[in-house]
């Protein structure tokens, strides 16, 4: 039989969340962000719940044909734009619209020879400094593009630094006002922060949201997915395949970094780094054995945990596992509190997910 290792990922949540990106933003046309595989849910899987978003949004060439692939004739935007020239031809064969940060470019815009105008979405740095264009070379960017028989339209964009945190986001907002003041163009503000803590501040014609899609609170632990009405879309669950009865003094696992200080029961369970369960993840991290909470014990292997069973004293050889999202008697087990067990955040164990994991859709 197959290892007891499974990442459902559930319809019903994806579309909630992405309804509730909608009522935050209910002025914007939304995107559903989709980029490193639909933050590792599978774009295939995802699909479908969000055909009801204006459009979509990835990175590269390959996700935007997967995109095409399943039907989707609306609006697709390549947030990094375009990385060569070549790359430009395929945007006019499947029509994606692209962001535009450098002046390289506008450069392959200007000889690329098309029958079919592009759809650019020019970007400001407005703090972040990492792609766009400064505020004293933002109009200088716009007025070469829109000298260009290969550009039709230019919408304006940019991308929040603190929109999760206590800096906010009025100085960015500020500059991308100042800037952009007078230019035509529809305009594109918010990330998922954004748009849950800053709607009134971030009013644009497009939003878009990522986590929040896939029930992660962008701003954890100020809040968290409870508190912003999010439903996790994805659970990852095992089953404990042995057991071992500690005495005092016991060790567990590699490097001996656990010590049972009590006569104790531990179950090992089928998960382990290369499932993409974090390594560093150690002693404490919370675990849902059988829906009751427990916590993990000891380093995290390849292809095993081992957990606390003193809270669940009817568990043993095959009972269910969940380290993150629904478990069977309807309790949840947060990814962003196991994410920060182990120092990362809810983005990351989501996408890190490995290929091996089979998934699932309900």
């Amino acid at each position: 039989m197959p290892r007891p290792i499974l990442a459902t990922v559930h319809s019903a949540a994806l579309r909630h969340n992405l309804d509730r990106a909608r009522r935050a933003a209910v002025e914007s046309r939304v995107w559903a962000v989709v980029k490193a595989n639909a933050y590792g849910h599978g774009i295939e899987n995802v699909f479908e719940s969000f055909r009801a978003a204006d459009g979509f949004a990835m990175l590269d060439l390959d996700e935007a044909q997967r995109v095409r692939a399943l039907g989707w004739r609306g609006p697709i935007l390549l947030l990094e734009g375009v990385f060569e020239a070549r790359d430009l031809e395929l945007c006019s064969r499947l029509d994606l619209w692209h962001a535009v940060h450098c002046d390289e470019q506008i450069d392959m815009l200007a000889a690329h020879k098309t029958q079919v105008p592009h759809r650019v979405f020019l970007k400001l740095n407005s703090g972040m400094n990492r792609l766009g264009f400064a505020p004293e070379r933002f109009r200088s960017a716009w007025t070469r593009l829109n000298a260009l028989p290969q550009v039709e339209e230019i919408s304006l964009m940019t991308h929040f630094s603190d929109a999760d945190g206590a800096r906010g986001i009025d100085s960015a907002v500020q500059t991308f006002e100042r800037v952009t003041q007078d230019l035509p163009g529809e305009r594109s503000l918010a990330n998922s922060a954004a748009v849950l803590r800053h709607a009134t501040r971030t009013r644009a014609d497009w939003v878009r949201p990522g986590v929040v899609l896939y029930g992660g609170a962008p701003d954890y632990p100020e809040n968290d997915a409870q508190h912003w009405q999010l439903q996790p879309a994805m659970t990852l669950a095992t089953r404990i395949i042995g057991t071992q009865q500690l005495q005092p003094g016991d060790t567990v696992g590699y490097g001996s970094r656990f010590t049972a200080e009590a006569p104790m029961r531990i179950g090992v369970a089928a998960v382990g780094y290369a499932d993409g369960y974090p390594r560093h993840a150690g002693t404490g991290t919370p675990v849902l054995v059988n829906g009751v909470r427990t916590r993990m014990v000891g380093r995290v292997s390849m292809d095993m945990i081992t957990v606390d069973l003193t809270p669940v004293p009817d568990a043993g050889f095959g009972s269910e596992v969940t380290l993150w999202g629904n478990a069977a008697n309807g309790a949840v087990l947060g990814i962003d509190e196991v994410a920060q067990a182990a120092g990362t955040i809810g983005y990351e164990l989501m996408c890190a997910v490995a290929r091996r994991v089979p998934m699932a859709l309900d």
